[in-house]
């Protein structure tokens, strides 16, 4: 059984992801985790923590989030590493537009 947080002996305050020891998760080991969990819900090829963070900011951009903030929650330094995640909302505005548009 997995234990919470809270009730670690001496979780590592340092990290967000811990193990039932306490200590920092390692990549591999996380990229493992995701990849299965991933191959148990979706038929995509690629299987990553990546493709979490992709799809997590283009649900964000096809809400409606501000390009600043998308740029603020990834913690890209440039605004043009965040620009990628703008082409799929242009597709969905050009697909909303062309359905909603009688002379579209």
């Amino acid at each position: 059984m997995r234990k919470k947080r809270a009730e670690l002996e001496a979780p590592d305050t340092e990290y967000l992801l811990v193990n039932d020891k306490g200590k920092k998760l390692y990549p591999k080991y996380v990229y493992r985790t995701v990849r299965k969990y991933l191959s148990q819900v979706t038929t995509i090829e690629q299987r990553s923590p990546h493709v979490l963070r992709h799809t997590f900011a283009t649900h964000l951009m096809n809400e409606g989030a501000e390009l600043n903030s998308v740029k603020e929650l990834l913690g890209h330094a440039s605004l043009a590493a965040t620009q990628v995640y703008t082409h799929n909302t242009i597709e969905k505005l050009k697909d909303i537009h062309k359905k909603a548009h009688p002379k579209a």
